[in-house]
């Protein structure tokens, strides 16, 4: 039997940033992970993966972007040797290939069993990931046999794929990107469109995450929003990184020709149903959209910066058939892949603590779990509302490292 003040599970950016600022409150710790640095990053994405953020807002504690294109968004390669970096300039008391079997309440603290050993600790930090397992529907079992199914997780570059149509479902950023990749590899793509959060890479002449940076929408709190839980939902915004900064949208899809369809319901005898409510949700984005760059109008008016930036405008609105498809027959061999773009949802097989709710989610106030000495971070709007994006980790591990500070002390 080990023993250490605090465990963190998670060697990614979340459970590194939270190893710093241990490191600088003087908690001993092991920060244990079950392959290499950035595991997930390194096996769990597809080869052309960059950032949703730019260069610059690569900040963790200690530690920023050095290079000569702050403007510019990380590769995959680039975003795990920066991580390594990371690990590597804190010296991140990491172990490495080492697979949590489970936590469970002990007399002082938490019992954290492992494949190599146990350990003793008086706190635990999970720091996991949020994307473990996907969130595919039950109703996917009953697509034909013929049909071949993937998550982003799985999915690497078009060249696995089968020849013929695919079925890309979910709109947001991982969905979109993916339908614009595979389309351009000369398969034909339809869209399924449910909620999705819409948003330009520039505007006024910035990228759109500079204007949420000033504006301090990345930084409002998690108890000062109206419906935390609902926040917590909301997909992530439509955008992706290019070196000539490209807005991506429904509408620059659908002039490739990517096909837009509605919400996918169920299945019934090989045909695929689909809600009849894309021009709802088209509209909702764009009204949100809209809400959002008025916002940072009122912002930059407020601010007299209106000389410094370019003049205010608007986008098209979403372009949608008037009469949008209901169905798709997966028998007819028109689509032979389908790609759940649906979200992914955290693994916590391992932890055997009574913390979770009735949706088997972890109840916690901020990333303070409701069991003394237990703490989360890497989720979305875990104290604010960038918490899951690589800048977001470094100000939530101080505030829950000072609050774990407390608590060791009593």
């Amino acid at each position: 039997m080990q023993t250490t003040t605090t465990i963190v599970i998670g060697a990614g950016h979340a459970g590194l940033a939270m190893s710093k600022c241990l490191t600088d409150c003087s908690i001993e710790h092991i920060v244990l992970e079950r392959g290499k640095v950035a595991h997930t990053w390194r096996t769990e994405r597809w080869d052309s993966l960059t950032l949703l953020t730019p260069n610059w807002q690569s900040r963790l504690p200690g530690y920023g972007y050095q290079g000569d294109d702050p403007d510019g968004y990380r590769s995959l390669p680039e975003t795990i040797a920066f991580i390594e970096r990371y690990a590597s300039l804190i010296a991140a008391p990491v172990q490495t290939h080492t697979n949590v079997n489970s936590v469970k309440k002990s007399e002082h603290g938490y019992l954290v069993s492992t494949d190599k050993g146990d350990w003793q600790c008086r706190s635990v930090v999970l720091a996991s990931g949020a994307c473990n397992l996907p969130n595919i529907p039950k109703f996917a079992d009953d697509l034909p046999s013929t049909v071949r199914t993937l998550t982003p997780a799985t999915y690497r570059n078009p060249e696995q794929l089968k020849k013929g149509g695919v079925l890309v479902v979910g709109a947001a950023a991982t969905g979109i990107q993916l339908a614009q990749e595979i389309h351009l590899s000369g398969r034909p793509v339809t869209l399924s469109i449910g909620e999705h959060t819409r948003a330009p890479r520039v505007y006024r002449g910035r990228d759109i995450q500079w204007w949420l940076d000033a504006v301090g929408l990345h930084d409002e709190r998690y108890n000062k929003v109206d419906d935390i839980v609902r926040a917590r939902g909301v997909p992530s915004f439509q955008l992706i990184g290019t070196p000539d900064r490209e807005t991506i949208d429904l509408n620059s899809l659908r002039k490739m020709g990517v096909k837009h369809i509605g919400p996918f319901v169920g299945i019934n005898n090989g045909i695929g149903q689909f809600a009849g409510s894309l021009h709802n949700k088209c509209d909702l984005a764009d009204l949100k959209m809209n809400r959002l760059l008025k916002a940072i109008d009122a912002w930059i008016a407020e601010n007299h910066l209106e000389d410094d930036v370019e003049p205010s405008h608007r986008f098209p609105p979403t372009e949608v058939d008037s009469s949008p498809p209901l169905s798709i027959d997966f028998q007819t061999g028109e689509i032979n892949t389908v790609l759940w773009a649906t979200g992914f949802r955290p693994d916590y097989s391992w932890l055997h603590v009574p913390v979770f709710n009735h949706k088997g989610q972890i109840r916690h106030d901020g990333g303070i779990v409701d069991s003394p000495g237990l703490y989360l971070m890497g989720m979305q709007f875990l104290r604010r509302r960038k918490s899951a994006l690589l800048d977001g980790a470094g100000d939530d591990a101080r505030e829950l490292s000072e609050h774990m500070l407390s608590y060791l002390a009593d």
